[in-house]
């Protein structure tokens, strides 16, 4: 993997408070990872370092061939809660932040109609910022972030604020931009994680919990599960099933209906809890082999 940035030994302290405590990993060039974690687990603030924006207390942030010039030219950002002068236009933003990066005449206005237009904000270039929707606003922040084409893209909590439509036109976007930078971006949503990202970060109290590649990740601490919905509650047949050394762990969930269960390997476990479940003549409604998701991980991870 080409690395585009390295950390090493990251910290960031307020007062006696750590929020970030020593964190080191790198991000792949041309890959997309997701920075997960709950509230208060460090990512934001992780975020603000990476695109220096906010002193380390200790540590070093490495952007690669970038040794001795500002990193930040190379990195576009989103915040959490994106600022906008809402008496500019949308175009006279994008104006007023590519100055910032030095774009300037007949380029940055090319630069920033053509965003415009990709974003979905062409007709709307020309509106007061006020008068934007949160979908639109959060579209203007990406293209904003995107005026000076940076190699690293850097967003947090992009779809948080968004309804189920603008989300998925959101996704649907940063699928497109990966193919054309490194992304990096938090998020509550691991579905989004899963489709959107090769790589994963698991934060948690400041810390790495757990980092690589996604399945990579996946095929190590995936666990083989068995679920059974019943038409009765399955609480008496659960209590039976410690005699068989394959069954991990159970629990009853649906008002005592569903049963979910963690076994040592599905296609032994399969047919004898379906031979057990007939020769009880328990009514099944579903029966379901898989394995163990992102989210299950994530809660195993951050001890939730």
């Amino acid at each position: 993997m080409t690395e585009i940035l390295a950390v090493q030994g990251l910290t960031k302290r307020y007062g006696g408070m750590t929020a970030v405590d020593g964190i080191s990993f790198t991000l792949g060039k041309s890959r997309a990872t997701a920075l997960l974690g709950p509230n208060g687990a460090g990512k934001s603030t992780t975020l603000a370092m990476l695109c220096g924006l906010l002193q380390p207390t200790a540590g070093h942030v490495r952007m690669a061939a970038a040794e001795r010039e500002d990193r930040r030219k190379r990195i576009g950002y989103l915040p959490q809660h994106p600022v906008f002068f809402n008496w500019m236009t949308g175009r006279e933003y994008m104006r007023f932040a590519g100055e910032l990066f030095g774009l300037k005449g007949k380029r940055l206005e090319k630069r920033a109609d053509e965003l415009l237009a990709r974003l979905g904000l062409g007709d709307a270039a020309k509106r007061r910022i006020i008068g934007y929707s949160g979908g639109m606003k959060q579209r203007l922040g990406i293209a904003q972030a995107m005026i000076h084409e940076p190699e690293l893209l850097i967003l947090d909590e992009p779809v948080s604020a968004l309804d189920p439509v603008g989300r998925r036109e959101l996704i649907d976007l940063l699928l497109a931009l990966r193919k054309e930078t490194s992304l990096l971006f938090s998020t509550h949503v691991l579905p989004d994680a899963e489709e959107l990202c090769q790589d994963i970060l698991i934060m948690n109290k400041g810390r790495i919990a757990l980092a690589g590649d996604i399945e990579e990740i996946r095929l190590t601490h995936r666990k083989p599960l068995v679920t059974i919905v019943s038409e009765q509650p399955l609480a008496d047949f659960a209590s039976t099933l410690e005699k068989h050394p394959f069954i991990r762990s159970w629990k009853l969930a649906g008002s005592g209906k569903e049963l979910q269960l963690e076994v040592e390997e599905s296609q032994e476990a399969r047919p004898l809890l379906l031979a057990e479940l007939a020769r009880r003549a328990i009514p099944v409604v579903r029966f379901e082999a898989s394995y163990s998701s992102l989210e299950s991980l994530f809660l195993e991870v951050v001890g939730a």
